[in-house]
């Protein structure tokens, strides 16, 4: 009887990758295995011959002749052939699938967790940058057995249970699974005489005071990462980083908005009218502001420059003003008597354009509307 084409027995094309064949395989294998058909001579040939067909798939070299060929390209190569034996069904899959449950990787040198830190900064400091110290509470390596977790004068032993490779195999069912050793916890070694510092852990928490520089236009989210100031690494491994974000407080006068600034400016009604200079403040001092006849509250007026320098490059941006005209309260006699001799010699739609505007078009709405 002809022999099946090798890729129709796996279920795959003939472009699979290596993990489509090892899944392909493990899909028939697991059908037909003689463990799971007892029995069955039927389900022991497509067992043999899905067998036959990884193996040669499998290795490149023996690929690409039978691509070429077909069998004939690998018949007498050292195939399993049609009277191919199998193994056991943990044999089958703690060869195909050992990338999967561990693939029998030993414990080692990890590295350190990297950690967090919120620091809280002034507008000020934000802007112009600035050198902070900071205190981490973190693991650092042991320096009484220099990270080893032995007792000065010992060492770890190598793990009786595993041998140092720092997993075992389990059997559960069908599946021959890789585990972490229970008795070394995937390290390999056992420490007998642990340190008396550390306790055999080979860290310590330890609060470190470190030295942050702040760069010049920040702001709430940035990060700044402190290179190897993380936790230390178990076993020797390296250690993680600290991540230091920015948090920038709520100032009394300005807004900030990427790299303009904005602060609200209350002005009298007078000055709203007649005009006049006001004191602006600006984080490099103050400056003066000309505020022209007629300003209405709202109003935006713009200093150029006198915003942020982003952190990032680019020119600064600019301090935005807006202008709030401020009722006047607490009004003496005199002071009601002259507003209403002023209002009364304020007639037409000169004096209040917007006003006028807005009750036309009030009365327009209305008029408009069927009731």
């Amino acid at each position: 009887m002809a022999k099946r084409d090798y890729y129709e027995i796996l279920g795959v094309s003939k472009t699979a990758s290596e993990q489509e064949l090892k899944k392909a395989y493990r899909r028939v294998a697991m059908k037909y295995h003689p463990d799971r058909n007892p029995e069955d001579k039927d389900a022991e040939e497509k067992f043999k011959e899905a067998s036959e067909a990884y193996e040669v798939l499998a290795d490149k070299n023996r690929r690409a002749a039978y691509d070429q060929f077909g069998h004939a390209g690998v018949e007498g190569a050292g195939g399993m052939g049609g009277g191919a034996g199998f193994g056991s069904f943990s044999d089958i899959f703690g060869d195909v699938f050992g990338d999967i449950f561990g693939g029998g990787q030993r414990g080692g040198p990890s590295r350190g967790s990297d950690l967090r830190y919120t620091l809280e900064l002034t507008l000020e400091e934000a802007v112009r940058g600035a050198n902070v110290k900071i205190k981490v509470p973190t693991l650092v390596s042991c320096k009484t057995c220099d990270g080893s977790g032995a007792k000065a004068g010992t060492k770890a032993n190598t793990c009786t249970t595993c041998g140092g490779h720092g997993q075992v195999r389990m059997q559960q069912g069908f599946f021959s699974v890789q585990q972490t050793c229970p008795t070394c916890r995937g390290k390999g070694k056992v420490i007998t005489d642990p340190c008396g510092d550390c306790r055999g852990h080979g860290r310590i928490e330890e609060t470190k005071t470190l030295n942050v520089k702040v760069p010049p236009g920040v702001d709430t989210g940035d990060r700044i990462r402190l290179s190897g100031e993380g936790e230390a690494g178990a076993d020797g491994g390296p250690s993680g980083d600290l991540y230091v974000q920015v948090s920038v407080k709520e100032h009394e006068f300005f807004q900030r908005e990427g790299r303009d600034l904005y602060c609200e400016v209350p002005i009298s009604i007078i000055d709203a009218c007649l005009g006049g200079e006001l004191e602006v403040p600006t984080l490099d001092g103050r400056v003066k502001l000309k505020v022209p006849e007629g300003t209405q509250t709202g109003k935006l007026f713009r200093l150029r420059g006198k915003g942020v320098t982003p952190v990032r490059g680019g020119p600064a941006g600019d301090l935005l003003c807006r202008v709030a005209v401020e009722t006047p309260v607490n009004l003496t006699n005199k002071q009601k008597d002259l507003l209403r001799e002023l209002q009364a010699s304020m007639t037409g739609d000169k004096h209040s354009p917007k006003q006028t505007s807005w009750f036309e078009g009030m009365k327009n709405f209305f008029g408009d509307m069927k009731l």
